[in-house]
């Protein structure tokens, strides 16, 4: 991780949004490609992930809470 703490929080930020837009980097350099492909595969791994929708409903009220 220290490669990409190298990369000015302003390189960083224009990465993130070239990954997240779905934008091509257009860099040869190592670093910004790893931190471009970092951001990459966490949105992938997110979209993976199952989403809870909705409330979900307990309809046993704990002792106390219904008076």
């Amino acid at each position: 991780m220290s490669s990409v703490m190298s990369l000015s929080s302003y390189r960083m930020h224009k990465i993130y949004l070239a990954a997240t837009m779905k934008y091509g980097l257009g860099s040869d350099d190592p670093e910004e490609l790893a931190y471009y492909n970092k951001i990459k595969k966490e949105m992938d791994d997110m979209k993976n992930e199952t989403v809870k929708k909705g409330i979900p409903l307990n309809w046993d009220t704990p002792e106390g809470m219904d008076k």
